[in-house]
């Protein structure tokens, strides 16, 4: 039996009104990036951190979607070290590159990564893959100011921004949204002049009033949500300090064809 080819979404689900708009996830960042020229997609926990320390230390990033034999391969023809998993780096006799943030700020600089995640390095490949011309940013709250003035002038030119907070999965598969990526989009949105404010969408206004909401106490309320508890009960309570550290990094990672690069190199 045939199955009906997948819906797609209404027009108003693509936020054209709106300059700067946001939407969770590769469907709803499939549909927001339709007509935008720039896409920020945002996953604290821990893609786009991890991204942006390594980005920040002189490491080109490959995202892909899954570790297994095809990333293993997609490392080699790329003369890049594949990132082990979390748990798998802590077995390891030697420091190894992982999706862990804390392992990557304290671990060698590798001059090429592949760094494999279901969530935020699948997105963006898929939106890169889906628009080539589309602009593919990632964004965390060490680098949230970074790309904030990277985005204003673009902005100011006319550019309209898609902001895509990753979310994460439940086990069937769907998507959880997850509070720190709203978080961490809001506070992209909050470093950009308060001129701009007109082109926000009111989802993308949402995510700017849940980050304001915990800008006093970033730390705490990254410790006490679902995905900061998560890690923490795993023993990884240092890449939940790593990914709250506003600001630390002065960096704009940018798809590029040959990985994620500093902005300035694009």
């Amino acid at each position: 039996m045939a199955h009906p080819p997948p819906r797609r979404p209404a027009p108003a689900h693509h936020q054209a009104r709106h300059r700067i708009r946001l939407e969770w996830g590769p469907t709803g960042g499939a549909a927001v990036v339709e007509g935008a020229d720039i896409a920020v997609v945002v996953d604290v926990l821990s893609f786009t951190t991890s991204l942006s320390v390594a980005v920040s230390r002189g490491t080109l990033v490959h995202p892909f979607a899954w570790r297994d034999e095809r990333a293993q391969q997609y490392a080699d023809q790329r003369d890049a070290v594949l990132a082990v998993g979390r748990l798998e780096a802590r077995l390891l006799a030697e420091p190894a590159p992982s999706l862990s943030p804390a392992h990557l700020l304290a671990g060698p600089q590798v001059a090429r990564l592949v760094l494999p995640s279901p969530n935020g390095s699948t997105i963006c490949s898929a939106l890169r893959a889906g628009a080539p011309d589309l602009l593919v940013v990632g964004a965390a709250l060490r680098n949230r100011s970074a790309v904030a003035r990277w985005l204003v002038h673009r902005i100011e030119e006319g550019a309209s921004v898609a902001v895509v907070p990753a979310g994460e999965r439940w086990p069937d598969d769907s998507l959880r949204p997850a509070v720190e990526d709203l978080w961490g989009a809001g506070a992209v949105l909050d470093a950009l002049p308060a001129s701009l404010a007109g082109l926000l969408a009111p989802e993308a206004r949402h995510a700017l009033a849940a980050y304001r909401a915990v800008a006093g106490t970033l730390s705490g309320a990254l410790d006490e949500c679902a995905s900061g508890q998560e890690l923490i009960d795993l023993g990884f309570g240092a890449d939940v300090v790593v990914a709250a550290d506003l600001d630390a990094d002065d960096v704009v990672p940018v798809l590029t064809g040959d990985g994620f690069a500093p902005a300035e190199r694009y």
